[in-house]
């Protein structure tokens, strides 16, 4: 990707300001979300004027404007992102405007992903129609509360097979050198029981390198994938998580395509079926490897069996359930 070149002076477009910001990016994820924000709110303050023309007041009316009626999680993503334009911006010392105290931040809502019961989830792994690439995938996301993306992502090679454990690369990993490319991440281990740890061995076959969850077809000769993403025993490609929730919306939606289970479900669910069995929030945060306190909370959804078993302990003398 080329490099902008910006003005040797302090004043600069909105537009030149917008796309140096999105230029200096490097994940494409990043690029792409933050795109749709700064882009959007460029074209509504006038790309073509001043930044340093451009009032605070501006930008929060653009927020407000583009996404002032937008689901809480989208207006904080949106604002992030321009907040974070601006904060770059002025970190390079171009005069411009800040996002306004009064386009704050909202509070997040509690998550309305559902909590799947551990008898419905032992339940859909033990059917005959499910195949066992699936069933390993779907007891593993289960066993370590991990992100579908982190599991997906892991080859044999890293295996603990032994010890029933592996590395994976976090959301948000951070690089272990300071100046990017870096393909040198911190990882962090997730763990499996004994469920996970039957499966495996079935799986990989003695396969011992590549991708541990591998499509059923391999990839068509205009794929360009990496040697990381393709097994060198079978020439198999790495499962997507496209792929992966497809698969589990098939075996699952009882309305019509899409109305399915979504894999996140599964770390929501083995969550809540820790804090009900009395793990501690600072032990769930382990788990989930959540870094804020806040954040496990939103994952833990008692059930109502569980909510009338606490409530029994309050019952008088031994009237208790």
């Amino acid at each position: 990707m080329p490099i902008l070149l910006l003005p040797t002076g302090k004043a600069l477009t909105v537009r030149t300001a917008a796309d140096a910001f999105l230029d200096s990016l490097t994940n494409p994820n990043t690029v792409r979300n933050y795109g749709i924000a700064v882009g959007k709110t460029a074209e509504h303050l006038g790309e073509a004027r001043q930044l340093s023309a451009v009032a605070d007041d501006e930008v929060g009316g653009a927020l407000e404007l583009l996404w002032g009626s937008s689901a809480v999680n989208t207006w904080n993503a949106r604002r992030g992102a321009v907040l974070s334009w601006t904060g770059w911006c002025a970190e390079r010392g171009y005069d411009g405007p800040v996002v306004p105290a009064w386009a704050k931040r909202l509070p997040p809502p509690d998550s309305d992903t559902p909590v799947r019961s551990k008898m419905a989830i032992d339940r859909l792994i033990a059917r005959r129609d499910v195949h066992l690439r699936e069933k390993t995938l779907w007891r593993m996301l289960y066993e370590t509360c991990a992100r579908s993306e982190e599991i997906l992502d892991v080859n044999i090679e890293e295996l603990d097979l032994a010890g029933r454990r592996c590395p994976v690369k976090s959301k948000g990993a951070q690089p272990k050198v300071r100046r990017p490319p870096c393909a040198d991440y911190v990882l962090e281990t997730v763990f499996w029981d004994a469920g996970t740890a039957r499966l495996l061995p079935r799986l990989l076959k003695g396969r011992t390198r590549g991708p541990v969850f591998v499509t059923h077809r391999r990839p068509g000769p205009g794929k360009v994938l990496s040697p990381r993403d393709v097994c060198p025993n079978t020439g198999l490609a790495r499962l997507s998580y496209g792929q992966a929730r497809a698969l589990l919306d098939r075996h699952t939606a009882l309305a019509g395509p899409g109305t399915g289970w979504d894999l996140h479900e599964y770390r929501h669910s083995s969550l809540t079926r820790l804090g009900e069995q009395g793990a501690s929030e600072l032990m769930l945060m382990a788990k989930s490897r959540h870094k804020k306190a806040e954040n496990v909370r939103r994952y833990f959804k008692p059930s109502a069996e569980a909510i009338a078993e606490v409530t029994s302990l309050l019952a008088p003398g031994d009237s208790r359930r």
